[in-house]
């Protein structure tokens, strides 16, 4: 799934939900940065954690 993760999209990382959400900023060699709410900018290893895209941002700040 992280395959199809592109700059600007936004994600939440299932196993540190208070994170909170975030925003891809690049996806370079299978290694994902992403800006989340709580914790600012993370590189993750997109081998070992599957990120769920978001897609109705709306929805999801209710």
């Amino acid at each position: 799934m992280n395959d199809l993760l592109e700059p600007g999209m936004f994600v939440r990382h299932p196993g540190k939900t208070e994170w909170g959400l975030g925003q891809v900023q690049s996806v370079i060699n299978g290694k994902i940065t992403v800006n989340f709410e709580q914790c600012g900018k993370i590189t993750i290893d997109g081998q070992n954690v599957f990120l769920t895209p978001i897609y109705d941002i709306d929805s999801e700040q209710k």
